[in-house]
């Protein structure tokens, strides 16, 4: 697939941007089977497209013979229905190796994650992406995070740098993205894309669209994909009367939550999987699981979520 027909495809998605997790023995070895289960069911709930192995799927905690083989499982599953992105990450040398084993895979395109541990200057940055884009001949998005911040500049140079598509954010400076969005927009006329990358990026998904950025990531999706999908259609008919009582009544609680322990974006969403009953496992370390209070707490909102959407009924 070339870059064209990938940003074409995401940028105008028909439901949201589905993160499935990573699926797990009980001894923690990889059950791709589940894995193509849960992959197969949220392309069958109605995911725009499927980005394996990224945050959601702790990238950080697999191998990278494990990476190719969840990669693979993952475009088995959808068998071209949509696209299928993936994780690459860690230092430079690594970051290429795990872009070809996606490519090898079968995958559509990559989502380029901060480089480990360093916190680089704007034009080690550019060099790291620029190698990781050259890589391959699959289009990249780059995810902007923790150690890797861009400036409007930088970006503007990301954008002309062929393979680069787009650009996550996962930092939520407004006033930075909106001065990025105005400096690629004079700067490099076309179609690149944006993405929302907060964790449960529904919460920020009306000020993002303030301004101009309608593509998010979901991480409910892979456990309430209905109220995914009510909020998705919510923003895109400009309901925001729906928008706002999904906010209220399920979002900002979830939110609440969430904050309650560290790595709680990745723990609690897989336990919100196990509790709609699909067993993916456990996380890896270094993420742990929830309390049991909070795992009764996440009951009680995935309950909240089923009535909301009653209400709809």
């Amino acid at each position: 697939m070339t870059p064209a027909p990938l940003a074409a495809r995401l940028s105008i998605p028909s439901g949201p941007l589905f993160f499935p997790v990573t699926a797990y023995r009980a001894d923690g070895s990889l059950d791709l089977d589940v894995y193509r289960t849960h992959v197969r069911r949220g392309v069958e709930a109605g995911a725009a497209a499927v980005f394996a192995c990224c945050g959601t799927g702790e990238f950080h905690a697999l191998t990278p013979e494990e990476f190719a083989s969840c990669v693979r499982a993952a475009v088995e599953a959808v068998d071209g229905r949509v696209p299928v992105v993936a994780g690459a990450g860690y230092g430079t040398a690594l970051a290429v190796r795990y872009a070809r084993l996606a490519e090898a895979a079968g995958a559509d395109g990559l989502l380029a994650l901060p480089p480990y541990l360093v916190v680089a200057g704007q034009e080690g940055l550019l060099r790291h992406y620029r190698e990781i884009a050259a890589a391959t001949d699959l289009p990249v998005i780059v995810y902007q995070r923790d150690n890797a911040v861009f400036t409007p500049d930088t970006v503007v140079a990301l954008a002309r740098t062929d393979g680069v598509i787009g650009f996550k954010d996962g930092v939520g400076d407004l006033d930075l993205m909106q001065r990025v969005v105005s400096a690629v927009r004079t700067e490099v006329p076309g179609g690149f894309l944006y993405f929302n990358g907060l964790p449960t990026a529904e919460q920020t998904q009306l000020a993002y669209r303030g301004i101009g950025i309608t593509l998010y990531s979901s991480a409910v999706f892979c456990f309430l994909p209905d109220l995914a999908l009510a909020f998705h259609r919510a923003l895109a008919t400009g309901d925001d009367t729906t928008a706002h009582r999904l906010l209220d009544g399920f979002y900002r609680p979830f939110v609440e939550l969430r904050a309650q322990g560290r790595g709680y974006a990745v723990s609690l969403v897989k336990a919100g999987v196990r509790m709609t009953g699909l067993d993916v496992g456990e996380v890896r370390p270094p993420l742990y699981e929830p309390t049991e209070d909070h795992v009764r707490q996440l009951a009680l909102l995935i309950e909240r979520g089923h009535a909301l959407l009653e209400e709809d009924r």
